[in-house]
């Protein structure tokens, strides 16, 4: 497992050329996304072969919006992800029942564009093992995440946690530098800022972006 001053999380991974380049480079999330609207969706299956060279050496993330119950049993009976990432609208009483279901432990999203997303995500504290801030989607997007979208790093400077935290959306290896400096963020994701195009991972953005989250 990663043991960087800042974790990196890579999602939506799908080739095994991506995933190497993830592990190589020391991140310490693989995501594998379930939402079929998703360009980097993956089935199950699928995810299991990829995440083989990952086991003992980065926490397996399934990434999921408001999965049912049967979404949930299959990733816990194929996958065994360490952790389930909810992107949806889950409710508090939601992210326990996961928990309770799968045994996994669990990052919830928190979808923010002014500082009061952020108060609100807070409710979460009691309920998920980490919290994500991204950066609100554009209200014409069929995606909850993905997309570059960013919000202002300043709005999660000096904010104690009592959570691990990760901060998202927009971020690629040009501009995650900054991004940690202003933000203060312990651990970071990214999905499209390294893609050539939409769901399409490129390993030397990957190894980039890594290099630059060791520099911050």
């Amino acid at each position: 497992m990663s043991s960087a001053r800042v974790q990196t999380k890579i999602c939506g991974l799908s080739t095994p050329a991506a995933v190497a380049a993830a592990l190589d480079g020391g991140a310490a999330w693989l995501g594998f996304m379930f939402f079929e609207a998703s360009p980097r969706a993956v089935s199950p299956e699928t995810a299991r072969r990829l995440a083989e060279p990952a086991r003992g050496r980065a926490e397996v993330v399934a990434v999921t919006v408001d999965p049912s119950d049967a979404l949930l049993d299959r990733l816990a009976q194929i996958l065994a992800p360490g952790i389930i990432q909810l992107h949806g609208r889950e409710s508090p009483e939601r992210v326990r029942a996961v928990n309770q279901r799968t045994g996994a432990r669990t990052i919830k999203v928190c979808h923010v564009s002014e500082a009061a997303d952020i108060e609100a995500g807070l409710r979460y504290e009691g309920c998920a093992d980490h919290l994500m801030f991204e950066a609100k989607p554009p209200k014409d997007s069929p995606l909850p995440g993905g997309v570059g979208a960013r919000f202002d790093w300043d709005l999660m400077a000096h904010r104690r946690l009592s959570r691990p935290w990760l901060l998202a959306g927009g971020l690629d290896p040009w501009n995650v530098e900054e991004a940690i400096a202003r933000s203060g963020a312990p651990a970071v994701d990214v999905s499209s800022g390294v893609e050539r195009g939409p769901g399409l991972k490129d390993p030397a953005l990957i190894t980039a972006f890594l290099d630059a989250v060791r520099r911050a």
